[in-house]
């Protein structure tokens, strides 16, 4: 709104000290964070009051986890906080117009109200189960199949070919001097519609999903974009659980998603940026500096919320939460075509989900072989299998480590090996 108002007042022919501030996407994406921040610290200790009154405290199962018991009673549902956060400074600093920003806002609020249903079962309807899986995974297929159709149709979502964006930066550098990353000085007509995305370790980076259609023509046409938008589904899905099973210990979640959030904003910032996506040789997608703003108030709001999520935790996301900001993980990635990055980007929610995969699949396994289920890990998600806790009867092939580690350790240790899997993702950008 902020934005869209200092445009109005250009306009009018306005002119007064700092009034093109607005026109600067680094300038606008580091208002947006610091907003973020500052609404999540005020609003979240009224929030957290508020949830003590109404006596929405998590609901603990005895799991025999260290700790696990003193939890129980803590304010749950404080992904409004991150909500909340991410809306207000995005419908302030960004431009609302933008296609890419109207689809983060819309899976924000789908994820949102997902997971506060989720909560609202657990807490108000004393269900401990919430909504059931097939009603989970029904929203975010949903919500994948929003976002893949419209990534189709959309006129406004395209992007440049390698050659067009070399020969544009060629004229660029006779005719004018550019500001980085705030400014873009093309046509953005002369982009196309393109099933292309990234992928490391070839020379362009590129990878086209049109390639795996098994015909050409127009049948061949309609394939490829089928196989894209199946793809988008399955990333968003993947992203929105994979954070949901990562979310169990204080801080976890939203410190390794806000480092996550960090890199999809940089990625977002290179390739919505004309000369600085031919210097890198990626994908130059017009537009997408937007995302970098919208992902600078998820980073904002997420480092907020852990100044009372982390340990001991004043209050817990809960699936309100967790859904959103693997949902818009999920959905930011595939919009900067560079969700072939994610399994690496996220590395630890990929192994979180991994780990609770294959050990209900060797459960299942055992128990049909042996008579009885046999376990890899002691306790799954991953992070559960370091802490402190009782035995579980039954073959373990991979016992607890001894002694066990507190869990904010763990935390810190997931958060150093996201930081490590981030600055990775990053050099792939140079590896051809």
């Amino acid at each position: 709104m902020i934005y869209h108002l200092f445009q109005y007042f250009e306009h009018l022919g306005w002119d007064f000290p700092g009034m093109r501030l607005m026109q600067y996407m680094s300038f606008r994406a580091m208002l947006a964070s610091v907003f973020a921040v500052l609404f999540a610290l005020i609003a979240g200790k009224k929030i957290i009051r508020l949830l003590q009154k109404k006596q929405i405290g998590e609901t603990v199962r005895d799991l025999g986890l260290q700790g696990q018991i003193e939890k129980k009673g803590t304010p749950t549902m404080g992904g409004v906080i991150i909500i909340g956060s991410i809306l207000l400074s995005a419908l302030l600093f960004c431009d609302l117009t933008n296609i890419y920003v109207i689809l983060l806002i819309v899976s924000t609020l789908w994820c949102g109200a997902l997971g506060f249903t989720d909560d609202y079962i657990k807490v108000f309807k004393k269900r401990k189960e919430g909504l059931s899986e097939k009603a989970k995974l029904l929203g975010q297929i949903s919500l994948g199949f929003l976002i893949g159709l419209t990534v189709w149709m959309n006129s406004d979502i395209k992007v440049f070919q390698k050659q067009d964006v070399e020969s544009k930066v060629r004229a660029l550098s006779e005719e004018v001097t550019a500001a980085p990353g705030d400014a873009n000085f093309v046509d953005e007509d002369e982009a196309v519609k393109s099933t292309k995305t990234t992928i490391p370790f070839v020379k362009n980076h590129e990878f086209d999903y049109g390639s795996l259609s098994p015909v050409g023509g127009a049948w061949g046409w309609y394939i490829k974009w089928a196989i894209y938008v199946l793809m988008i589904v399955i990333v968003i899905t993947a992203c929105s659980n994979g954070t949901n099973l990562t979310d169990g210990l204080d801080g976890l979640a939203a410190g390794t998603s806000a480092i996550v959030g960090i890199v999809i904003g940089i990625l977002a910032w290179l390739g919505g940026n004309l000369i600085n996506s031919d210097y890198l040789n990626i994908m130059y997608i017009p537009g997408t500096g937007e995302v970098a703003i919208f992902m600078s108030a998820f980073v904002g709001a997420l480092i907020g919320f852990l100044w009372y999520n982390s340990y001991p935790a004043q209050v817990f996301m809960g699936d309100t939460g967790s859904l959103t900001i693997g949902g818009i993980i999920g959905v930011s990635a595939v919009l900067i075509r560079k969700e072939l990055l994610l399994p690496l980007l996220c590395g630890i929610f990929f192994v979180e989900s991994l780990s609770v995969l294959m050990q209900r699949a060797y459960f299942r396994h055992t128990r049909k072989k042996y008579g009885e289920g046999r376990r890899i890990w002691s306790m799954t998600p991953l992070h559960h299998h370091f802490q402190d806790k009782k035995e579980i009867p039954g073959a373990v092939l991979i016992h607890k480590p001894i002694p066990p580690h507190h869990e904010a350790k763990i935390t810190a240790r997931f958060w150093i090996v996201g930081i490590i899997l981030a600055v990775s993702t990053l050099a792939l950008l140079k590896l051809r």
